[in-house]
């Protein structure tokens, strides 16, 4: 049977009472809260439940899964049933066109599962905070910084003040200059980056309300932040979860841009009429 067919939870209840007493402490754990187990990483729920990684990794094992990654993925799908997971490794024999398929279905499901999780209540807090602000800077490192520049690009349509900054030094001068008026949005995958910490702390002193984009829930940067989005990423063999959260991540702020754009549509029509005006320029 492929993993990705395999009922998480019903297996867990089925099989409950031939655990082991560890094992029903992380079974209670992930029936108690499934949706955060998508969110956390090995080390953060063997943290929680003071137990060793290997233990946590050997019950996925016993369910019938390769590992915790595995595990997740399953679990993000019957979560968002019907929806239907049909996330599939890379395998080095896959015609060309069986890996373009694999990555746009990887693609896909991040989109999907990503929609699914999203708790109306943050998306609320957060459009909120973008919709009262006089300007947003969007700020993210790595490959986290590709979607802080598609923020900027975004927004700036909008009429809306949009800066984007991905230099460590630039972040922290420009998040000193900002104000209770304005908002700041971080990205970053893992949510331990140390130094987009620092710029949160420094917009923090400020008084500058933010927002963030993380696919874990426990990590310190979810906990910094005002409000929170989260985004929900396969891993497949020849690219890390973190590719395919970046897919995600742009739909969230294209979520936020659009439904800014409806609550000030005279001010974001005025703006992309004089931004096709410039931009025509550039054409023949």
């Amino acid at each position: 049977m492929a993993e990705a067919s395999l009922h998480v939870l019903k297996r867990i209840r089925s099989s409950y009472q031939q655990f082991s007493e560890k094992e029903k402490q992380i079974a209670d754990y992930i029936i108690s809260d499934p949706e955060k187990i998508v969110h956390s990483s090995i080390n953060q729920v063997a943290d929680d439940l003071k137990v060793a990684d290997a233990t946590v990794f050997r019950f996925c094992k016993r369910l019938g899964f390769k590992g915790y990654q595995a595990l997740k993925i399953a679990l993000a799908s019957e979560l968002v049933s019907p929806i239907k997971d049909i996330h599939e490794e890379i395998n080095e024999d896959d015609s060309e066109m069986d890996i373009m398929k694999k990555v746009f279905q990887a693609n896909i499901n991040a989109i999907e599962y990503t929609r699914e999780i999203q708790s109306e209540n943050n998306f609320t807090k957060a459009l909120a905070i973008i919709t009262d602000a006089k300007q947003i800077h969007f700020y993210g490192n790595g490959g986290s910084g590709v979607a802080a520049q598609d923020g900027q690009h975004k927004f700036m349509r909008s009429g809306l003040p949009s800066h984007a900054y991905t230099d460590t030094h630039l972040q922290l001068m420009a998040a000193s200059q900002l104000t209770n008026e304005d908002a700041a949005l971080f990205i970053s995958h893992t949510g331990t980056n140390k130094d987009l910490l620092e710029v949160v702390d420094v917009a923090k002193q400020n008084g500058v309300p933010t927002i963030g984009i993380t696919n874990y829930a426990k990590s310190p940067f979810s906990k910094a932040v005002d409000v929170c989005l989260y985004t929900v990423s396969p891993e497949t063999g020849y690219r890390s979860e973190a590719l395919a959260s970046r897919l995600a991540e742009l739909s969230i702020i294209d979520a936020l841009y659009v439904n800014y754009s409806v609550k000030k549509k005279e001010q974001s029509q005025e703006a992309m009429a004089k931004m096709r005006k410039a931009i025509s320029r550039k054409r023949l």
